[in-house]
Parts: C-alpha cells; sequence; structure tokens
C-alpha cells in the first residue's frame, strides 16, 4: 500500500487527475485478449477497492478470481440466459438490445467475481437500513476498482445479467452470500468517448440539474 504523508494534502496537478479519471471512465464491453494481469497490477487494483469506505467499517466486499477458461466456460450460459430473458422483457426493443454487446466475459484479461459477504451484525450506521448500506458499502469497492483501472488504462465491465442464485450455486458460497457482479477487467483495443449506450442511442445521460432537487420546491420526475 503505498505510504500515506502526514500531511496529505491534494495538489493542483492531482486534483486534476482525478477528475480526469472520473470523466474518461467506461463501462467497458469490448477487451483485447491476453494473457492474465501481471500479479503486482492486479493487487494494486484490488488494494484500491479494499480501501474504499463501507458504513460501520464492515467492508462486506468479498472477491472472486475466476480468469481461468474453465470457470468462463461455466458462467457464460448463465450470463447468455440472463441476456435473453432480459431481451424478452423489453419487448419491442428486444431485437435492438439482442444486438448490443454486454459483456466479456470470455475475452478480458482478468474475471472477478464481487460478492456481498454474509452480514456480520453490524449496527453502527445501518440500524434502520442494514441491507442497503452492506450494498452501498460494497457498491463503494467496486467504483474505487473502476477507477483504479482507469488510471491503470485498463477497461472494467461490470456483468450484472445473471441469476444471483445460480451463480452463488455455481461458487459455492455459503449461507447469506450473493454475487452482485462479474467484473471482466483487461486492457481494451479503445475506450469509448462517451458511455457505450450514448453513443448507441439507447439512453442519454441526464443534465445535471434534472438530478438536483429543490427542497423548497414540490418535487416532480422528469421524463424518462
Amino acid at each position: 500500500m503505498e505510504h500515506i504523508p502526514p500531511d496529505p494534502h491534494i495538489d493542483g496537478t492531482e486534483r486534476t487527475a482525478l477528475y480526469r479519471v472520473i470523466a474518461l471512465r467506461r463501462d467497458c464491453r469490448h477487451f483485447t485478449p491476453g494473457p492474465p494481469l501481471p500479479d503486482d497490477q492486479l493487487e494494486r487494483l484490488l488494494q484500491a477497492a479494499h480501501q474504499a469506505p463501507s458504513v460501520g467499517l464492515m467492508q462486506p466486499w468479498r472477491f472472486m478470481r475466476l480468469s481461468t477458461p474453465g470457470w468462463r466456460a461455466r458462467l457464460a450460459p448463465l450470463v447468455e440466459a440472463e441476456r435473453q430473458a432480459t431481451a424478452r422483457a423489453l419487448g419491442e426493443r428486444a431485437a435492438e438490445f439482442l444486438r448490443l454487446k454486454v459483456e466479456g466475459i470470455r475475452d478480458s484479461a482478468e474475471l472477478l467475481a464481487v460478492i456481498l459477504a454474509p452480514d456480520d451484525g453490524t449496527v453502527f450506521g445501518r440500524r434502520s437500513m442494514p441491507r442497503e448500506m452492506a450494498w452501498a458499502s460494497a457498491a463503494c469497492a467496486v467504483q474505487n476498482l473502476w477507477l483504479a483501472a482507469r488510471a491503470e488504462n485498463l477497461g472494467l465491465g461490470w456483468v450484472s445479467m445473471f441469476d444471483p442464485d445460480a451463480l452463488a450455486r455455481e461458487l459455492g458460497l455459503p449461507e447469506g452470500a450473493t454475487p452482485f457482479g462479474l467484473l471482466c477487467v483487461g486492457p481494451v483495443p479503445a475506450f469509448y468517448h462517451a458511455p457505450m449506450l450514448e453513443e448507441l442511442g439507447w439512453r442519454q445521460r441526464r443534465a445535471l440539474q434534472d438530478i438536483l432537487w429543490d427542497a423548497s420546491m414540490p418535487m416532480s420526475l422528469p421524463d424518462r
């Protein structure tokens, strides 16, 4: 882990670099096939994930490395089954959806499962929303890993198309553990100029003013 100085002041150059990484982060689906990541690089990414904040310092995230061809072959059908179910649920947009590339499970240098660990009984900060705060904390770890990957010029794609119970059985998870993401990580041919779904016209990012609610005014949701 990088040494933290006694006065960890962030200078202007570092601040600019951080905002640039945030702006350039993408959910990647196209990867350049190749060898696994070097061990030291993968450790840096996981260290970044493990430095994420968590409610009550519960640290509910767990990661499994599933990068072998055998694991990829076992997990790809689970994703494909959910892809087809999603297409059916989309109705008239089914054909358009099926043309999209939604994952890079077979191509990425690394495949990681991110798992919500069994509840450890933490009460601090989550008494009224115990499950929600565990999910939120684990998502922070994924975001840390995502930004660290981008800083390493690696792509990351968060795959959520699977039945969590089926994936838990496939991974042999203990009771109470829940998988909530398959993370494809590795070199990419190019980073998308904008989020892929924006580039392809699937959906557009909301304007900042649409997500700022004025507490003094009646709330109304913008049209979808």
